[in-house]
């Protein structure tokens, strides 16, 4: 094989074993088996996948990249703490996004708005059925899988990536309380209206909605009363 050849084949595979590496150690941080504040070993994932430390590296850089984890000198690398402004900050942006991908739903035509409607109310059903079982780990997954069906309906590659990145660095921080019921009743009743706004094709509505329940949530997740200035109707 000639030396470019050569040199294009290593590239190729040390991106496909840094992909690898990345979406294993993600995996774990986002199950919290890797917990916030911890050190990632370097030489135990590397042993663990089969691989060298230098996909580990990548991999571990394209993780520091977007926010999940952070490398102290002399020290490695651990999973990012996020403190409380900076939750404060996700949330907002994340109310934006939802509020955004609510009204391109609403706006969807007529067939496509009716399919992802049923698609909606399936995923309350299974979020009424995780709080009767009063698993919160159930509630809250299926929580996320509504909101991101919102999100994918509206095709646009950027914003999935942008809500990804958001929603990982946010479940950092609930990652710490998933055994507690953070207002499931309510948050239930709050997604049953989005649903019928964009069943309706209400897309101002749905967009309100949508963003005031993702700021409700920061709330209810931060112990704060909620603010008699804003109504979601």
């Amino acid at each position: 094989m000639p030396h470019a050849d050569r040199a294009m084949a290593d590239a190729v595979r040390r991106t496909s074993l840094g992909r690898l590496v990345r979406d294993d150690v993600l995996g774990m941080i986002l199950r919290g088996e890797i917990r916030a504040g911890e050190r990632i070993n370097e030489p135990d994932v590397a042993q663990r996948l089969g691989v060298s430390r230098v996909p580990v590296r990548e991999a571990l850089r394209e993780l520091q990249s977007s926010g999940l984890v952070e490398a102290r000198k002399h020290a490695g690398v651990f999973v990012r703490r996020l403190d409380a402004a900076e939750v404060r900050g996700l949330y907002e942006l994340r109310a934006l996004l939802d509020g955004f991908a609510g009204r391109r739903a609403a706006q969807l035509p007529a067939p496509a708005r009716t399919a992802l409607a049923a698609r909606l109310d399936a995923s309350i059903d299974a979020m009424q059925a995780a709080a009767d079982r009063g698993s919160v780990p159930d509630y809250y997954s299926e929580n996320l899988r509504f909101h991101w069906l919102m999100v994918e309906a509206t095709g646009n590659a950027a914003l999935s990536e942008s809500y990804r990145h958001v929603v990982q660095k946010l479940h950092l921080s609930r990652l710490t309380n998933l055994s507690q019921d953070l207002g499931m009743p309510a948050s239930i009743a709050e997604h049953r209206r989005i649903a019928a706004a964009q069943r309706a094709g209400d897309a101002a509505l749905c967009e309100r909605l949508l963003a005031g329940h993702v700021r409700d949530a920061h709330r209810r997740l931060a112990g704060d009363p909620p603010n008699p200035q804003e109504t979601h109707p």
